[in-house]
């Protein structure tokens, strides 16, 4: 499934999330259903959204709802329970669903990211011990600015991140998704590879280095060392809350020439088009405690100081403001759904929830809007008729 070409002003994110279940293909006996498929994925969605983290209370939701539910789609056998749900789910391909949210976030959120963090996120009690299988992990592109979800790969587990982010990339740079937009990414896939990918979308990397790339942190290490001041453009943020005072200190280097030469032995990591470096020394002070800290990373855009310290942050802002979300809130890490595509069909149904959710016009946390959501059917409405842009 592609993106969307046009956007739909005028229609509300709703219509257009019902299109895009409206393609993703049933996979039962058409004789034998009683619940189409948009209804089922309705159910789950709007019962996500409130405040529901499993099938059971989902049903449970449904039935107790069941008038909400008709001002959108017919249900006229009522809602399956939660046995029926558990089966269903795991039995949707979750490619075509994980599609399917990629382009449902493409058409009603069409403005293109500034800043795209991508990162991994093991979701724990998954794992499926008699199956001898795993927890998901669950790779997800994240719109720093506008802390949207724009899209996931489900991967066996963490060692399994670079076979999924080449795959994130490409539907995320379809039809120019990725034109102008800053990705940033953890160090594991800090190559040349994945660096050519993202600049071929028309994007720009921001890759970290750390230890696991010794010879190249030790060249960023020295440029910095031996770079005069003239050379080296610097902004300084401060931070507090929690009990700490942070002040970041970050300095950029565009005169990277040496990092596109010819290097010192065959084999050594090249990254296309880097244009700077880019040095974070933080230093954080919890009561008597003082904590440093000092971070590496290169970059495709001639970035200065400032610039750099906003995609810094952004990209650290995917631990809070979504992988920590989804556990607090939602209840990702507690959640047992662990047979078939179930696991992999319910963290994509989450992500369709947060977005929702954070496309609230007002000033509440998400936690309270999925109770709001709960408690007021019309606050629910409100979240799901939200016009497209």
């Amino acid at each position: 499934m592609s993106f969307a070409a046009d956007t739909t002003p005028g229609k509300s994110r709703l219509a257009v999330l019902l299109e895009h279940f409206g393609q993703i293909d049933d996979p039962r006996d058409v004789r034998r259903v009683l619940h189409p498929l948009a209804e089922v994925l309705l159910l789950v969605v709007c019962a996500t959204v409130a405040d529901c983290d499993d099938y059971d209370h989902i049903a449970a939701w449904g039935e107790a709802h069941l008038d909400f539910l008709r001002r959108h789609l017919p249900f006229e056998n009522g809602v399956p329970g939660g046995r029926w749900l558990t089966i269903l789910m795991n039995r949707i391909n979750p490619a075509l669903f994980s599609a399917a949210f990629t382009a449902w976030v493409r058409e009603t959120w069409p403005q293109r990211p500034d800043f795209v963090a991508i990162d991994g996120k093991t979701s724990r009690r998954s794992h499926d011990r008699s199956a001898g299988e795993a927890a998901i992990h669950l790779v997800s592109a994240f719109a720093t600015t506008s802390r949207l979800v724009l899209g996931q790969e489900a991967v066996p587990d963490k060692s399994n991140e670079l076979t999924a982010i080449p795959l994130l990339l490409a539907k995320l740079a379809e039809n120019g998704g990725l034109r102008g937009t800053i990705v940033s990414i953890d160090a594991i896939a800090t190559n040349g590879t994945i660096a050519a990918a993202i600049k071929d979308a028309g994007a720009d990397y921001l890759l970290a280095v750390k230890a696991n790339q010794p010879g190249l942190r030790a060249d960023v290490e020295a440029c910095f060392e031996a770079a005069a001041p003239s050379g080296v453009d610097t902004f300084i943020e401060h931070d507090k809350g929690h009990g700490r005072i942070e002040q970041r200190t970050v300095s950029v280097i565009r005169e990277v020439d040496w990092l596109s030469g010819d290097r010192r032995f065959p084999g050594e990591l090249r990254l296309p088009s880097a244009a700077s470096i880019v040095r974070v020394h933080a230093s954080i002070q919890r009561g008597e405690k003082r904590n440093e800290e000092t971070r590496y990373y290169i970059s495709s855009a001639a970035l200065d100081a400032q610039h750099a310290a906003n995609a810094v942050r952004g990209h650290w802002g995917i631990e809070n403001r979504l992988h920590w979300v989804l556990d607090v809130t939602f209840n990702d890490d507690q959640s047992r759904v662990r047979k078939g595509f179930g696991a992999k069909n319910m963290a994509v149904v989450r992500h369709f929830a947060l977005n929702l959710i954070r496309a609230a016009k007002d000033t509440k946390s998400v936690k309270l809007r999925r109770k709001l959501a709960a408690w007021t059917p019309d606050y629910l409405d409100r979240l799901l008729r939200e016009q497209v842009s």
